[in-house]
This record gives C-alpha cells, structure tokens and sequence, in this order.
C-alpha cells in the first residue's frame, strides 16, 4: 500500500486522525501531481520535507529567522510547565572529528507561560506561515522535580496545543531522569490516553495532531510495544529518533566518554534503522518525522524510503551553517529525479517495496 493511499484509510478509520485529528471539516489530501518536495501530512501542506529538530529554538525566540533560512517546519522546545535550568555546565560538547555533538541539558526551558507569550505575540505570522506550507510544532516535556509526568504533558496541551500545528510528546531524551521509562508499554499507554484526551478538548477549531518521540536504542520488543499502542490510540504520528546514549567504537574524539546523548553522523544508521522498523511495525499507517544524522540530501533520502514524510536537522547546522538547508534540499530534489520518484511522498517507504 502507498505511504498517501495508508494515511487516508487510516484517517477514515479514525475519523479523520491519520492526517491530524481534529484537523478541520475534511481530510487533507495532496494533489496528484504536488511539487516535487511538497508533502501532505498530519493534517497539513509542508511546503518542503526539511525542518528543524527540537533543541534548537527551545523557547520560542527564532522562528522567523529559522524559515527564512528555508526549512519547511520548525519545531519549538523542549517546553517543561515551569521554567527550570537544566544540567550543570559544561553540558554541550562537540565532537569535531566525528561530525557530532554530546548533549546533556537537561530540559533547560523558560516554561509554558514565557513560550506561550511569545508564540501568541506571532500568532498570526504563523497562521499565515502554516497556510503556505510551513506548520509549526511545539515539544513538550516534564519538570525534573515533577512527581506526575502525565500531568506536565497534559498542562502542555492545554497551554500551548491551540498555538501548534503538531505536538511532540518527548518521552526519549537520555538527560532527565526516569523519562525513558515512560516509553514502556503501560507507562506510555497511560501517558497518551491522557494527551489524546486534552487535545481532543481544547477549545480551538483545528486542532494539533499529537506525536510521539522516541529513542534510537530500544529493544524489539520495545519497538513492538509502542507500534502497538501508537496504533491502538490513534496517535497522529512518530519522531524517531532521539540521540543515542550508545557510543560507536568509530568515534575519534576525546569528548566521546562524555555522558548524555549523542547526535550527529554517527547517529545516521541507527536511527534510520529504528525509522525502517517502526514503518515495518505500524505497516506504513503512521507517519514518521525521521531524524538523527542528516546533512545531505542523501541522508534525507535514505530516511524518506525507509518510512519518513518528513526528515529534520540539527546537528548539521553546527557544522555546515545554514546554507546546508538549501545544499540538502537540492540534493534531494536531483536524486528523487534520478531515482525515477515525481516527489517526495512517492518514495516514502519505497525501500518496503522492493
């Protein structure tokens, strides 16, 4: 079955949830013959499949510069409910000879109700942004001191779901403790009912579809169990992936033994991987916001066939600035020609049917 034929069955299915729920009067469904990088996903038109990963802006402070450089999403946070400092410093080392970086910030975030002025301030530029193909999304995560995680989540949705096109449930980060274990099965099913709820109340008219990051190195069983319940619930869709606690024996670099997650090239395989199984396990009927590794219009094309809609970047820019949104989506453009794709949402998953 075809990534866009799969998202529209299970957007009847669910009432119109596989393509964002709650995403207005009727499903969203692309053209026959879209621009070549134009994908039509979670209820909305991206204007190109390249955005950019949380952590980058994590208080909402540079979305406009951000898709002036040319992504065609932009993710906002970690978000926490109250402001909090994160990780003692030093806590960000780059690992040059490797092209990656170790973080360990530890939600570091301004809280809901300084993001939520900001982004309110801009509603309107972003209402306009949205409509020509460039949504906005918003991460959401939990205080460290929280003893109630649900709750955090649950007051993320009521703050910030009316100002975000998709919502990102982060249970994956490797720097606050205990949140991992948010990703096994009860833990998670738990979880996302009450996610799912508040976002299905919220007073406004289209409402952000709901998705859920996770980590790169989880058991196959793991995999299995949140495939199951992604499907289960009618979760709108999956980032994956997260960084890494693993450490290749290729890296180079002295900082290598820092702790915390590791992004980057060395992560590219792996979590391209992990995009190839959750595709295989939810049988192409979730889609998926692959990222971990990409700085070429190769690497984004190597996640789009192993299951992603959509592809972002972060570490990339630390090392290539920001013409490396355009190099990546000009290479990706030349190789969906040369690979005999009219676009992109052609070649998403083609590696499953081959």
């Amino acid at each position: 079955m075809a990534p866009a034929e799969a998202q529209v069955r299970r957007g009847k299915r669910n009432g119109g949830r596989g393509l964002g729920r709650g995403s207005g009067s009727q499903l969203t469904v692309c053209d026959p013959a879209p621009a070549p990088q134009e994908v039509q996903v979670l209820g909305h038109r991206f204007c190109n499949p390249v955005g950019l990963a949380a952590g980058f802006d994590k208080h909402g402070e540079a979305m406009d510069g951000l898709y002036k450089m040319g992504f065609g999403f932009v993710e906002v946070g970690t978000v926490t409910p109250e402001p909090q400092e994160g990780n003692p410093r030093p806590r960000v080392f780059r690992l040059v000879e490797d092209e990656a970086v170790i973080n360990r910030y530890g939600f570091n975030s301004h809280g809901h109700a300084a993001v939520e002025r900001r982004l309110r301030a801009r509603q309107d530029t972003q209402l306009r942004l949205t409509r020509g193909g460039m949504p906005l999304g918003i991460n959401l995560g939990k205080n460290k001191s929280s003893a109630d995680a649900a709750a955090d989540y649950v007051a993320g949705v009521q703050t910030l779901g009316p100002l975000a096109d998709y919502l990102v449930v982060n249970v994956s980060s490797p720097n606050t403790p205990g949140l991992r274990d948010l990703q096994g099965k009860a833990e998670l099913q738990d979880l996302l009912a009450k996610v799912l709820a508040a976002r299905d109340a919220l007073p406004c008219t289209q409402k952000p579809a709901v998705l859920v990051k996770i980590a790169p190195d989880l058991s196959t069983q793991d995999k299995q169990d949140i495939a199951s319940v992604v499907c289960e619930l009618g979760v709108d869709g999956l980032i994956v992936s997260n960084t890494t606690v693993s450490r290749p024996s290729s890296l180079q670099s002295r900082q290598r033994s820092e702790p915390g997650g590791l992004s980057g090239k060395p992560l590219r395989e792996l979590s391209t991987q992990t995009i190839r199984d959750m595709y295989s396990l939810t049988r192409g009927q979730v889609p998926i916001i692959g990222v971990g590794g990409v700085s070429s219009g190769q690497d984004a094309l190597e996640k789009i066939r192993a299951g992603a809609s959509l592809v972002q970047m972060y570490t990339a820019l630390v090392y290539h600035g920001p013409p490396v949104v355009q190099a990546v989506k000009q290479e990706l453009e030349e190789l969906l020609r040369e690979q005999g794709f009219r676009n992109v949402m052609e070649a998403v998953g083609a590696d499953h049917r081959c």
